[in-house]
């Protein structure tokens, strides 16, 4: 039987938008089209160009399984080499030519059985699919800060840096404990006359060895494939993935111990102050944070031209930030390494499904969705890292990969003519909510201490509350039985 012809609408052309567009032309899919709002491919590595950006996930983990990269320069890839691999493999595999760039979507509605949308350009669309691959981490998140208007020097988020400001000769105060702003503090202390790190809560900090790799490494990896599969040591690697999230889940203490002890051991031989040891002492669990990974943070921190401070923002004044003991802090330039807003996904976007129910109205208390993936009312209408998946545990390709395979078998029985639409059940999303906060309770996010993005409005952990096993698993096949399916 002749398979139907069908026209997808991907939404994003980072790495997950990428990835759909590869996997699209693979099987077989010509009519279909990426919308990116931005002028390139990228997402979070075009977005983000701040000082000292690196992924904390080994490169050689961080490729798609099909386009090995052997070039990486060293063991944590630099952000602009990041870069580089996504804008070569869409290149390479063809994918560019799919893609409309500077085309934001305003809205998309289900009309008749198909997905209408509308660009901000005025521009409309008609799509059978939609795959939206917009990203989380990609709404900076402003902090609510007295004073942010008065400040006379130059303030911006760490997302949108000003690579116009000179950083030489000035004082500089960033703000944000996270992996952006330990990066930055690692790349600027001793270029900058004065760094300053605005601390409420230290982290825990694993340390890695960041060696790059050498030529002759990089020649063997392009020469042998066996040389590249030893350096990723991937059967290592999965025992560290799931040693970690084991900690997450608390199912294995004697590994929360193991991750503990080597970040306090980090703490403890690299920082000699015991003032400023005790400054940087976490007042949590292990994880209960998303853990940072670095290797010379601690070392930064502790530079002559570098300072940690732990006070209270109380304001922002026109020269610099006045903290809760009362000291105004003198600085040229405010950094905001304060993260993002991680419940937006595709939002702003207007998305009405069937019935008229929106996306606003379903995620009214939270954003969910049936393994991250579909939500009832919206058949046809599918997610590449959407809410309760695994960000923040695993490696995002890796998770985008294992959902691809999930929703390229719900496309085949559309092409297939098996059905003309297929969303999630009511009573699977509810079923499936349940577990999830269910364990979502048992996890270091919510009994560890502490705040985080990975906590909803109610202090709910949002991110996938379950072992890397259990969501390969899953990933497998859908359950037919959790769908429903209209057209049979």
């Amino acid at each position: 039987m002749a398979k139907r012809s069908i026209r997808v609408v991907v939404i994003g052309a980072g790495m997950a938008g990428i990835l759909a567009g590869i996997k699209l032309r693979e099987a077989g899919f010509d009519d279909f089209v990426i919308y990116e709002k931005a002028d390139r491919v990228g997402g979070t590595w075009r977005e983000n160009t701040y000082p000292g950006l690196t992924c904390d996930t080994p490169s050689h983990h961080y490729t798609y399984t099909f386009e090995r990269n052997p070039d990486w320069s060293s063991y944590l890839p630099p952000g602009p080499e990041i870069q580089d691999y996504f804008e070569g493999t869409c290149a390479k595999y063809g994918v560019d030519k799919f893609i409309r760039f500077n085309a934001e979507i305003d809205s998309a509605e289900f009309v008749e059985g198909r997905w209408h949308l509308h660009l901000q350009s005025g521009e409309r669309d008609v799509a059978d699919v939609v795959i939206a691959a917009t990203g989380v981490l990609h709404h900076p998140s402003v902090p609510d800060i007295k004073g942010l208007e008065d400040f006379r020097g130059k303030l911006f988020h760490s997302s949108r840096w000003d690579h116009n400001v000179p950083l030489e000769g000035k004082r500089i105060g960033v703000i944000g404990t996270g992996s952006t702003g330990v990066q930055i503090i690692s790349a600027l202390a001793g270029k900058a006359e004065l760094i300053e790190h605005y601390v409420r809560t230290p982290q825990w900090i694993m340390p890695v060895d960041n060696t790059p790799y050498s030529e002759e490494m990089r020649k063997s990896f392009r020469e042998d494939p066996a040389a590249l599969e030893a350096a990723m040591k991937t059967e290592e690697y999965l025992a560290s993935v799931n040693s970690y999230t084991q900690v997450i889940t608390r199912e294995n203490m004697d590994a929360a111990q193991f991750w503990k002890a080597t970040c306090l051991q980090n703490l403890e031989e690299s920082v000699t102050d015991p003032v400023l040891r005790e400054k940087l002492r976490p007042d949590h669990e292990p994880l209960c944070k998303r853990l940072i990974f670095s290797p010379d943070y601690y070392q930064a921190i502790q530079h002559p031209q570098a300072a940690l401070v732990p006070e209270q923002i109380e304001r922002i004044e026109a020269d610099g930030i006045r903290t809760g003991d009362g000291q105004l802090h003198k600085l040229d330039i405010i950094v905001l390494a304060t993260g993002f807003k991680a419940d937006q996904f595709m939002r702003p976007m207007q998305i009405t499904g069937t019935n008229g129910v929106t996306l606003e109205s379903l995620w009214e208390r939270r954003p969910k969705a049936y393994l991250a993936i579909s939500m009832p009312d919206f058949p046809n209408f599918y997610m590449l890292n959407g809410p309760n998946g695994p960000v923040g545990n695993f490696p995002l390709i890796d998770i985008a990969e294992h959902q691809w395979h999930y929703i390229a078998q719900m496309l085949e029985k559309l092409r297939n003519g098996d059905c003309t639409g297929i969303c999630a059940s009511a009573e699977a999303l509810e079923a499936f909510e349940e577990r999830r906060i269910e364990a979502a309770k048992k996890t270091v996010w919510f009994v560890g201490g502490c705040k985080s993005w990975y906590l909803d409005a109610e202090g709910i952990p949002s991110s996938w509350p379950w072992d890397y096993n259990r969501f390969v698993a899953e990933m497998q096949q859908p359950k037919w039985v959790d769908f429903d399916m209209t057209g049979t």
